[in-house]
C-alpha cells in the first residue's frame, strides 16, 4: 500500500479522499497497488464524518512519518502551505498541489528543491481545474513551440457574462445569481477583477517562457464594468464578451494580458458557456489545439490532483512536471501591437476609415476597428468624444 497524506480537508481536499476512495479499483489495476489517504491535516476536527480517525493536527506527524511518500496541499494561500510543501520535498516525500498562488509565487523555487531531493513537484490542478493542460505542455506537447495560449481560465466571470448575455441581467444581479448557486464567493473580487486568471495565465506564461511571469505584472481588467449595453453591442456586431487570459510570443517578447475580450460568433471559444473553462494553443508543429472542460468543482480539481499523486508515485517520480527559471520576464501589453478593437459610445454617430463595421443602437454605436495602433486608437477615440461619450473598448482576441 502507498501511503498519502492531505494537508487541508476542505472541499478539494475531502474531494481527493473521494476519488481515492471511488477509484480504488481503477487505481489498483493500473499501478498495481492500493493507494490510501492515512492523515489529513486540519484545525478542525470531524465527528460522525468517516476521516476523524485521520485527521492530525501537527504538520509534524506527516513529515516524520517514513512510510508517507505523498504530500496533497490543498489549503490554499501562501503560508504556512509554501512552509510545509517545501519541508515536505526536503524530506523526500513527492508533492502535489491544486494552490495557484504558491505555484505562481513560488514554483520555481520549489521545482528546484524537487530535484535536488530527488521526488516530483506537481501541480496540474492550479490551472483550469480538471483540463490536463499542465501535463499535456509537459508530455504529448514538449517537442512544440507554444505561440499563443488563449483561455477561459474562471468559470465565475463566464457563469455571469453568459447569464447576462441570457437573460439580460445587470453585473449586479448576475453576480447575485452566482454566489447564490455557490459559483462566487462570498467576496468575489479574485474572480471578477480578474486576479485568479491572472495567476493561472502567469503560470501558463511562465512554463511557456522558461522564466518567471508574476501575476503582479500581468496587465489585469475584470468584468465589475461591463454592462447589458456592453453585451447587446458585442451581439450586435456577431460577438460575446468572454474573460479572456493570453499569451503569445513575437520576436522574443511575451505579450500576455487578463481582460473582458471581443469574441467573434463563430469561435470555439464564443461557445464556452456555464462555469467552464477552455484553453486553445498554436503551436509550431500541431497548430491549434482546445481543451475544454470543468475549471472548477471538488471533483474535477480533485481528479487533477489524484492524477499528479499517481503520476508521482508511478515510477517512483520519474515523471516531473517542469517548471520554470526565477529570473523575472517582464511581459509586454497586448496593446503594444497593432490590435482590433471593440468601441461602444453613446451620442452621434462617427465615421471612421479605421472603421471596419458599425452597428447603431438606441442611443449611440458599437463599432469594430480595423487593426491599429495604440496612437490611432487614441486618436480616433479622440475624435469620436468630439460628439460622443465613449463608454467601452474592448480588445478583439487574436485569431
Amino acid at each position: 500500500m502507498r501511503k498519502v497524506a492531505v494537508l487541508g480537508y476542505g472541499t478539494v481536499g475531502s474531494g481527493v479522499v473521494a476519488v481515492l476512495e471511488q477509484s480504488e479499483d481503477q487505481i489498483k489495476r493500473k499501478l498495481g497497488e492500493e493507494v490510501q489517504v492515512v492523515k489529513v491535516l486540519d484545525i478542525r476536527d470531524f465527528p460522525g464524518d468517516p476521516i476523524q480517525g485521520r485527521i492530525v493536527h501537527d504538520f509534524e506527524e506527516i513529515l516524520k512519518d517514513p512510510e508517507i511518500e505523498v504530500v496533497v496541499e490543498v489549503m490554499g494561500g501562501l503560508h504556512p502551505a509554501y512552509e510545509y510543501v517545501s519541508q515536505s520535498l526536503c524530506a523526500g516525500k513527492h508533492v502535489a498541489t491544486s494552490n495557484k498562488a504558491l505555484v505562481e509565487a513560488y514554483g520555481a523555487e520549489l521545482g528546484v528543491l524537487a530535484r535536488e531531493h530527488g521526488v516530483s513537484f506537481q501541480f496540474e490542478a492550479s490551472v483550469a481545474g480538471g483540463i490536463p493542460i499542465l501535463r499535456t505542455l509537459n508530455t504529448a506537447m514538449i517537442q512544440e513551440e507554444i505561440y499563443q495560449v488563449t483561455g477561459i481560465l474562471n468559470g465565475t466571470t463566464n457563469y455571469i457574462l453568459a447569464l447576462m448575455e441570457d437573460t439580460g441581467a445587470t453585473f449586479q444581479e448576475a453576480l447575485a445569481d452566482a454566489q447564490a448557486r455557490g459559483y462566487a464567493e462570498r467576496d468575489p473580487e479574485a474572480d471578477i477583477e480578474g486576479y485568479d486568471a491572472a495567476r493561472k495565465i502567469a503560470i501558463l506564461a511562465s512554463m511557456i517562457c522558461g522564466k518567471h511571469i508574476r501575476y503582479q505584472d500581468v496587465p489585469t481588467q475584470g468584468i465589475s464594468g461591463i454592462t447589458k449595453a456592453d453585451i447587446e453591442g458585442a451581439a450586435a456586431l456577431g460577438g460575446r464578451l468572454k474573460l479572456l487570459g493570453s499569451c503569445s510570443q513575437e520576436n522574443g517578447r511575451f505579450y500576455v494580458s487578463v481582460e473582458p475580450t471581443f469574441v467573434p460568433m463563430d469561435h470555439l471559444l464564443a461557445a464556452v458557456n456555464s462555469v467552464f473553462n477552455a484553453v486553445m494553443l498554436k503551436s509550431s508543429m500541431l497548430g491549434d489545439t482546445m481543451f475544454y472542460g470543468k475549471g472548477a468543482g471538488k471533483l474535477a480539481t480533485a481528479s487533477a490532483v489524484v492524477a499528479d499523486v499517481l503520476a508521482a508515485l508511478d515510477g517512483n517520480g520519474v515523471y516531473e512536471m517542469n517548471t520554470w527559471s526565477s529570473e523575472i520576464e517582464e511581459p509586454a501589453h497586448p496593446a503594444d501591437r497593432p490590435c482590433r478593437y471593440m468601441v461602444r459610445a453613446e451620442g452621434a454617430q462617427t465615421e471612421h476609415p479605421l472603421f471596419a463595421s458599425l452597428v447603431p443602437s438606441e442611443g449611440g454605436f458599437s463599432a469594430l476597428t480595423h487593426q491599429c495602433s495604440r496612437k490611432e486608437l487614441t486618436a480616433l477615440l479622440e475624435q469620436i468624444g468630439r460628439q460622443a461619450k465613449v463608454c467601452s473598448v474592448f480588445r478583439k482576441m487574436e485569431e
